[in-house]
């Protein structure tokens, strides 16, 4: 979402929307691990043998990141975990301004993190288009967090309406010195208003970004909306695969088969980045049916190894 949007809408495509989210702001298959069967004779030798005994509990995978929004109503997030950026983003033609403070990103006291997009500049803010119509945030643990594989997740509910574009995403940490999309941009969630009831995976990189982007949608069933209540978004982060879940229900595992002999970059640390989004190319412009303020509403964001 940094630098791309992502990918289309339907449960299971491969196209993306139209334009990139590179320059945002002054710019989680878990691999299934399969046990190699040993020889039928030893298998009856170790059946049978009386002294024979389980081998020890696996371990539970170590949280490396983890952030439950615990902490007093109206107090900002921890410093120590995330940072605030400032600004617009012309390349999509996002029309909000990301603030620091409070104002769009706080805690409400009931353990969640409420990222808000409000119709209003009281601080007079200057965007691409002129003075800037409506405000939100937008956080990252640049500096802070990064990680090589594992799995990655986080538990919201998405804002509904025209125009909104939430996303839970995760950038290459060499963007600086290696540019985007060469760095890598590994997007988690990403939700349009006008598709209140479907999010999309996308992998960009050199060669597959932008409307390139390699992705698949996913659809809630029995018309529900992902701002109806809480759901689970994830990726499984492995060597050689990134599968994509929603509230546990697998839909996309992508590979480096998938690129065509393009270069896999999914192989060297990344950041996290929660941001919401108003308007642009891809979710068009808020019109008179978007009701403002809305709210992302983040209960949790947990890594493990």
């Amino acid at each position: 979402m940094t630098t791309t949007p992502s990918t289309t809408a339907a449960t299971t495509t491969t196209t993306s929307p139209p334009q990139h989210r590179l320059g945002r702001t002054r710019r989680r298959t878990r691999l299934a691990l399969a046990a190699c069967a040993a020889g039928a004779t030893a298998l009856t030798a170790s059946l049978l043998a009386p002294s024979a005994q389980a081998g020890p509990a696996a371990s539970p995978a170590a949280v490396t990141f983890s952030d439950d929004f615990d902490g007093p109503a109206g107090s900002a997030v921890d410093g120590s975990k995330w940072q605030l950026e400032t600004g617009d983003n012309v390349n999509n033609h996002e029309r909000q301004y990301y603030t620091s403070g409070t104002d769009n990103a706080a805690l409400d006291g009931q353990g969640h993190l409420v990222i808000t997009a409000k119709k209003e500049n009281p601080g007079n803010y200057q965007c691409w288009y002129g003075r800037c119509e409506y405000t939100s945030a937008r956080l990252n643990t640049a500096q802070k967090f990064t990680q090589t594989y594992g799995h990655f997740e986080a538990r919201m509910k998405l804002p509904s309406g025209q125009g909104v574009w939430p996303a839970f995403w995760a950038l290459g940490e060499d963007i600086g010195s290696a540019g985007w999309p060469a760095c890598g941009e590994l997007d988690i969630m990403e939700n349009i208003g006008k598709e209140p009831g479907t999010v999309h995976g996308t992998l960009h990189g050199p060669g597959y970004s932008g409307e390139g982007g390699i992705g698949a949608g996913y659809t809630l069933p029995n018309g529900q909306k992902f701002s109806d209540d809480f759901h689970t978004f994830a990726v499984d982060w492995s060597p050689d695969s990134i599968t994509w879940s929603v509230d546990g229900n697998v839909y996309q595992t992508r590979t480096p088969a998938d690129l065509n002999g393009k270069k896999w970059v999914f192989d060297h640390p990344f950041f996290l980045i929660m941001n919401f989004a108003v308007g642009g190319y891809w979710p068009g412009d808020p019109d008179g049916s978007t009701v403002f303020p809305q709210q992302l509403v983040v209960d949790y964001v947990r890594v493990t190894a």
